[in-house]
């Protein structure tokens, strides 16, 4: 049963109003957290084991975390994580997927098209240089066009010095900027996956809980000049692993928190953002659903997209259920209102500050008025379409300015872009014709017919005909006509009779426009008033908080803990025992079956190994796969999930009974000795 907000005020939690507390925080590594860390467990790391472990991470560009685990470019992952590669390099004949992935050697390790792995190489503090455009008497609009090309040109002066990727990263509400320039990998290849089965163990009805007993791992090799990678950094395999009550660190890429976020914000995600988006979420999962049961091979295409929009809706349900609770948003209220009291009370802030929060008030009510637009008037529903946007807009783009783009397009970020459109990742036609076809009927229900965007698409069809007549006349599932219409430019592309090129072309202007509104409305007077919170914070607490997460490297840390539930305490670990009875106890049926390797293996296996354990680590979605790591900076786990009192995590930090979820060093190398006989990764993992 999810945790309550109310329910969490009850067990003494409190939001993060001024200072951290119990083992609260996604730290940035230019501020980590070693007092805490030295007061709380007599350690405190050094400059040269923060840098081990901030090289040795890295950030799939997809979404998800990772790290090196060998001088020669392995890393290791979450299977969830690596399912789109493992399905684009699966076949109708060879269901990678459901069988699993075991390269026989190095050449035979299969390419994952349009990935990209970061590892942040180096970070600067930029706040003055972005602060510096900005002037006191600029319009809100004004200013957001300041910052942008600020940022826009610090970024493209960084990727011509360094040729790296150069991010401008906004803390505390843009009370901080931090460049981070980043090392990229592109080419990455399969090296092994487990099934699914037992990387899922459970399925969706044991997702977000604990005990859990699932192996979800990939493991993918970074490749530079057709070379194995030499990483600067890489974590060596626990020989011992962790025991109850050991100090560990979570070294990944959170993607978004809302902590910091105001009462107006968290009322708008209560109300309206969130309702909408678990709405079309199991619209979409009904429908390919309904797409998977007509074949086989229409399960194994839909496959990943059902379980990435299935593990959305869990966790936006318990989103949604940690801010519908009425005692628990009149405490985030409360300390909204101190620190606006604190404001007032200061001659210096008031002027500026005080308004800051109205403000942001008066642009979520006009966020929630185009809710539906700013869902459903896009390039959405298809991969082709939005391929074709991404055309349209690039040629369109790449002619103005760097600073005067739309910030995607930025010249930072080109190399990333053109690697993802030329990715030549397997399209199904069938697949696209469903889910556009669902995009269109959404658009048709929440717009209306007479709406400017469905007149566009539609054009007199319904939406399954629109949908059918859109992808029938397009070739943009060839990387070579993509790759044909972007050096061809503006001409190419304006010329270009494909389907998918005119649609898009008709939906651009459409789509700029309900932008431009939110860019002008809500986003450049939300973003002002909140730089101005941003330092009234600073100035009343400090940075005692770590900022929002952002989908960049931090650092938490926490230790392997039990916790209470339904009158019970509940281990910290779970051993190969327990995944055999839990399969036992459900009959061997979906989603509890083993796979034939492991029925076959149970003798071989020493079941008392540690499989999955829980620990306080503060994480979040796109923490997947970040590597748990000791006091001497060797991998012992693999983060793979919360339990479902985690989920409340994105709006306030407890650890009563919210954990982080991992699989342990023990357990992997278990499996890949004595289930997958790998035994030349095991050696390569465990070398010293």
């Amino acid at each position: 049963m999810k945790i309550t907000m109310s329910a969490a005020l009850a067990l003494g939690i409190a939001f993060p109003a001024c200072s951290a507390l119990a083992d609260e925080g996604m730290w940035t590594f230019d501020n980590p957290p070693s007092k805490a860390l030295r007061e709380k467990f007599g350690f405190e790391p050094t400059k040269e084991w923060l840098d081990k472990v901030r090289l040795a991470s890295v950030r799939f560009m997809d979404g998800g975390s990772g790290s090196f685990v060998s001088p020669d470019g392995l890393m290791i992952t979450n299977h969830h994580v690596g399912l789109q590669c493992i399905q684009n390099v699966s076949t109708k004949e060879n269901d990678y997927v459901k069988t699993g992935f075991s390269a026989a050697s190095r050449d035979k390790e299969a390419a994952c098209p349009g990935y990209e792995v970061n590892v942040l190489s180096s970070f600067e503090d930029v706040t003055a240089k972005v602060q510096a455009a900005l002037k006191p008497d600029m319009t809100d609009k004004v200013a957001r066009e300041a910052r942008k090309a600020a940022i826009a040109g610090i970024e493209k002066e960084c990727n011509a010095a360094s040729g790296q990727r150069c991010d401008v990263v906004t803390l505390y509400q843009g009370g901080e900027y931090q460049l981070y320039r980043y090392k990229k990998y592109t080419d990455v290849r399969l090296v092994f996956a487990p099934e699914q089965e037992i990387a899922f163990f459970g399925g969706d009805p044991d997702n977000f809980t604990y005990p859990r007993h699932d192996v979800d791992i990939c493991l993918v090799r970074a490749y530079e000049n057709g070379q194995p990678a030499k990483p600067a950094a890489w974590l060596p395999w626990s020989k011992t692993g962790v025991a109850e009550g050991d100090l560990v660190f979570v070294s990944g890429h959170p993607g978004s928190t809302s902590r910091m976020d105001t009462v107006s914000e968290l009322a708008n995600a209560r109300d309206h953002m969130l309702p909408l988006s678990l709405e079309i979420l199991k619209r979409r999962i009904a429908m390919l659903k309904a797409f998977s049961a007509k074949a086989p091979e229409n399960e194994r295409r839909a496959r990943a997209q059902v379980f990435g929009l299935e593990n959305a809706l869990k966790a936006n349900e318990g989103r949604l259920e940690a801010i519908q609770d009425a005692k628990a948003f009149a405490k985030k209220a409360e300390g909204e209102a101190a620190l606006r009291a604190k404001v007032a009370a200061d001659p210096k802030l008031a002027p500026s500050v005080g308004p800051a929060w109205d403000t942001i008030a008066a642009a979520q009510q006009k966020a929630a008025l185009r809710l539906n637009e700013s869902f459903l008037v896009s390039f959405g529903g298809s991969r082709q379409l939005a391929i074709a946007g991404q055309i349209v807009r690039y040629v369109a783009e790449v002619k103005k300015p760097n600073a005067e783009r739309l910030e995607e397009y930025a010249d930072a970020g080109l190399d990333s872009l053109r690697n993802r459109l030329f990715s030549p990742a397997p399209v199904y036609d069938d697949m696209e014709e469903a889910t556009l076809t669902l995009q269109l009927e959404l658009a048709l229900e929440k717009l209306g017919a007479g709406h400017p965007y469905v007149k566009v698409v539609l054009d007199g069809k319904s939406p399954a005909e629109a949908a059918r007549s859109a992808l029938a006349a397009t070739k943009l599932k060839d990387p070579t006509v993509r790759q044909a219409l972007i050096e061809g430019g503006s001409a190419a592309v304006d010329a270009s009779t494909d389907s998918l090129i005119v649609l898009a072309r008709k939906i651009d202007p459409l789509a700029r426009a309900i932008r431009k509104l939110n860019e002008d409305e809500v986003d450049a007077p939300t973003k002002r008033a909140g730089e101005k919170i941003a330092v009234a914070r600073f100035q009343v607490y400090g940075k005692t908080v770590s900022p929002d997460a952002t989908f960049t490297l931090r650092l938490s840390y926490g230790t392997v803990k039990a916790f209470p539930s339904d009158g019970t305490i509940v281990a910290p670990f779970t051993t190969f025992y327990g995944l055999y009875d839990r399969s036992i106890s459900h009959g061997g049926k979906d989603p509890w079956a083993l796979p034939a390797r492991w029925q076959a293996k149970k003798g071989s296996l020493d079941l008392a190994t540690p499989l999955n354990f829980a620990s306080t680590n503060d994480i979040i979605g796109g923490n997947s796969g970040s590597p748990v790591i000791n006091r001497a900076g060797e991998f012992v786990g693999i983060v793979f999930d919360s339990n479902i009192q985690g989920l409340a995590w994105d709006y306030f930090f407890t650890d009563e009974k919210a954990r982080c979820v991992s699989v342990d060093a023990r357990g992997i190398v278990e499996a890949l000795r004595n289930v997958f006989g790998a035994d030349a990764l095991v050696k390569e993992l465990t070398a010293r």
